[in-house]
């Protein structure tokens, strides 16, 4: 007993009270955005704020479980976690129904399950399990492949519920390999088909062709050796045939997907489309201005302007009634709770919590640069939550359980120094 409460005493409050900071914050901005006056009351369970409430009691008994627990029934069993993730998102490819023409969530009347959701969390148990492994290097082909496909099993599946969103977070995880030992040129590789693949959608193939060849040209006049003249004619000749397959694949790509998502795409690229959320957007938060309008004085939300203003739009509430202040303070706080996981990770003793502390750090700044990105028009949106503030009972559990049971194993380092 003394011990348990010794153990207690060493639990990361900075980490855990700004985990739960945004918890609260984000109950708030959910009613604010989804305010109904003839349902004041924030408790109300019909209205989205009050089961939010509910979601947030269920959170409280997963920290209380959790934290009395040993980690390793996550990291053990972390495998087995991934199969049933797995399975169930197979599952779900069966009996879901059709929402905006993705079918990833499970209906159980009162609410709806996303098993992709648990897939990040599964997969980030999965991936450390394997990688804290004293044999595993990535001087071995066999790590790349293991690895891979950890990530892209569960990526593919999400992907065939039409849920673009949900499967490019796993994409997320190649941080994680390359902070442990990934070949560096794999990530900036995937940079840069990523570069052509965002350039092809505003310009045409051989004006891409010729901005890298400018760019290869300066580069060998800085290099000027026999050499670098032959490095110059292989990258040369690379670039060129990846932009014009890339860009032919591009256009391939996003001719067969669905409407709503070629829309996306086409208003990001000043190609016309329905921009109306992105539009409604960024008039809410540039209608708060320096300091806001008010809490629960949005007008944009109040009168139904604002698209999805409680879930994937949830940051222009936060923009249209606490304004440039709020937004700043807001954005503080986040990059500070990410930051916080970042330095326990390179404290801990045991490699798979370090692991699993930046596959924590890759899959939230992934939603939250995406998410914010939308929000201010940069990104299409590709509809995925704002951790602790976008509305979804699956998403708060999921992160919270992802980050408590980070939280857990830096509480056990103590037990190792």
């Amino acid at each position: 007993m003394k011990q348990t409460q010794q153990l207690r005493s060493k639990i990361d409050f900075k980490l855990f009270g700004s985990m739960w900071a945004l918890i609260v914050i984000g109950w708030l901005t959910i009613y604010s955005a989804g305010y109904d006056s003839s349902h004041p009351w924030i408790f109300d369970v019909s209205k989205n704020y009050g089961k939010t409430f509910i979601w947030i009691i269920i959170c409280i008994l997963l920290n209380i479980i959790i934290l009395n627990i040993n980690s390793k029934v996550f990291s053990v069993f972390s495998y087995i976690y991934y199969i049933i993730s797995i399975l169930s998102l197979v599952l779900v490819y069966f009996i879901a129904d059709d929402v905006k023409g993705a079918r990833a969530w499970i209906d159980f009347g009162y609410f709806k399950f996303q098993p992709s959701e648990f897939a990040k969390l599964s997969t980030a148990l999965a991936l450390s399990n394997y990688m804290s492994d004293l044999d595993v290097t990535f001087n071995q082909l066999k790590t790349y492949i293991v690895a891979f496909a950890l990530i892209f099993i569960p990526m593919g599946l999400v992907l065939a519920q039409h849920d673009m969103g949900s499967a490019l977070v796993f994409l997320s995880f190649f941080f994680l390999l390359h902070r442990f030992g990934m070949a560096s040129w794999i990530l900036y590789s995937g940079i840069y088909l990523m570069f052509i693949t965002i350039l092809s959608l505003f310009f045409k193939p051989y004006m891409i062709a010729a901005f890298l060849m400018i760019i290869l040209a300066v580069w060998l006049y800085r290099n000027r050796t026999s050499k670098e003249f032959k490095n110059f004619l292989t990258l040369s000749i690379i670039s060129i045939v990846l932009t014009f397959a890339f860009s032919t694949s591009v256009e391939f790509i996003i001719s067969k997907m669905d409407k709503h998502q070629r829309d996306r795409i086409n208003v990001m690229a000043g190609k016309g489309g329905n921009d109306w959320n992105v539009r409604q957007s960024l008039i809410a938060i540039g209608s708060g201005q320096f300091i806001g309008k008010g809490y629960l004085n949005g007008t944009q939300s109040k009168g139904n302007f604002l698209p999805a203003k409680e879930t994937d739009f949830i940051f222009c509430t936060i923009g249209e009634e606490f304004g440039f202040v709020g937004t700043i303070l807001f954005l503080i706080l986040f990059v500070y709770f990410m930051m916080r996981i970042i330095n326990q990770a390179e404290k801990q003793k045991s490699n798979y919590a370090k692991i699993y502390g930046y596959a924590i750090v890759s899959i939230m700044a992934f939603h939250f640069f995406i998410n914010i990105g939308m929000s201010l028009g940069l990104l299409p949106v590709i509809g995925i939550p704002l951790p602790f503030m976008s509305y979804g009972g699956t998403s708060l559990v999921a992160f919270t359980i992802l980050v408590t049971v980070f939280i857990r194993m830096d509480i056990e380092k103590w037990i190792l120094s």
